[in-house]
């Protein structure tokens, strides 16, 4: 890990506000890597996939239809769900007064921000900063050494939008375990269906609209990149800004469709430790099966959860497509992007989840 602190820092917020986060990457001209050469240097084991980017193209015209249905469909869920997070998170001593949300970059940018408004509604005085967390390589130390600088430690709560399989969340705690920095690795995320956050909303594989699309509905920033070539010893890791699309950029608009949402005092936070159990139970039994029946004997190469295998989809190469029901209006937008690349699509039993997507063999470690 570096250990020099970042200093004359830019503030960055990609297409936000600034009051509502600071992202703590360096924006860098990063090279695009085709999808399919990226994927034979991932699985090959030659370089790691947080070294690489893959060019984001805006989704079609079908594709948009069915993310703005999801979103009338579900941003009053989403708006409930980070409701009932913002009040357990205020029911905690170390951060009933205030918070220092330190998102995930960038699936937890969006979902950091709608949270920060919201414990502020409640009076909690709160921050936002968005980090890169990266399998096989850590988090961002200079990123938290610069939240420490300003916070302390005490009142960090660290976000994401959902659970895939658990991989992110078992890197961030064996990260700040390793560091000396003192953050307590307590995860709060809006849906757990792999059950091992610290803190939910809900087990449900349910669709996050944010969860559908990339850079354009997440400040235009790109994932999280970590290599010699544009990350310095004190630099933070490394993003690209994809001003190429700023006429598709929808952040702002999301985050103001999901406040502008009904307000349902009938819906419910439905997770507790016991459920969560279960949950996690029910996904390393649904991995123990996929790998038996498939041959797989990577289990990086299984991305289940909707949102995960969205992003498979978008950024991967696919070999399949797994779904519990074919007409759950949850996954018709996974459908349409399978369909499109020519991705088999099989209906059958996934436990707590709506769709897992397999990724093609080519040979060694995977994302």
């Amino acid at each position: 890990m570096n250990t020099t602190t970042a200093t004359a820092i830019i503030p960055f917020s990609g297409t936000y506000d600034l009051n509502d986060v600071q992202i703590l990457l360096k924006p860098s001209r990063i090279l695009v890597t085709p999808v399919a050469e990226k994927e034979q240097l991932i699985q090959s084991g030659a370089v790691h996939y947080s070294e690489m980017l893959s060019s984001e193209s805006v989704p079609d015209q079908r594709y948009m239809r069915l993310y703005r249905v999801a979103l009338t469909r579900n941003a009053s869920r989403l708006k409930m769900d980070i409701h009932h997070l913002a009040r357990r998170i205020g029911n905690r001593p170390e951060t009933s007064k205030e918070c220092v949300v330190i998102s995930l970059a960038r699936a937890g940018t969006p979902i950091g921000v709608l949270l920060k408004r919201e414990l502020e509604r409640t009076g909690i005085t709160a921050h936002h900063y968005s980090v890169s967390v990266i399998r096989g390589r850590g988090i961002d130390e200079n990123a938290l050494r610069y939240i420490k600088e300003r916070h302390g430690t005490d009142t960090a709560v660290f976000v994401d939008g959902w659970t895939g399989k658990g991989a992110i969340t078992k890197q961030l705690v064996e990260s700040l375990e390793a560091s000396d920095l003192a953050f307590k690795p307590f995860l709060a995320v809006v849906a757990d269906p792999a059950g091992c956050a610290h803190l939910a909303a809900t087990t449900e594989d349910y669709v996050i609209p944010s969860g559908l699309l990339n850079g354009i509905v997440s400040g235009l920033i790109s994932r999280s990149v970590l290599n010699d070539t544009v990350v310095g010893n004190g630099d933070f890791h490394a993003c690209r800004f994809m001003s190429e699309h700023a006429d598709h950029d929808i952040s702002t608009e999301f985050i103001e469709c999901i406040e502008a949402a009904p307000f349902d005092p009938s819906r419910h936070a439905d997770w507790n430790h016991s459920r969560a159990k279960v949950a996690k139970e029910r996904c390393e039994q649904l991995l123990a099966d996929l790998m038996s029946e498939t041959g797989i004997d990577d289990v990086n190469r299984i991305k289940p959860g909707i949102a995960e295998a969205t992003r498979a989809i978008l950024r991967r190469v696919p070999d399949r497509l797994y779904v519990s029901d074919l007409n759950d209006p949850e996954i018709q937008h996974l459908v349409h992007l399978a369909v499109q690349s020519e991705v088999p699509v099989e209906e059958r039993e996934l436990s707590t989840y709506r769709a897992v997507t397999i990724i093609k063999k080519v040979g060694g470690d995977q994302e």
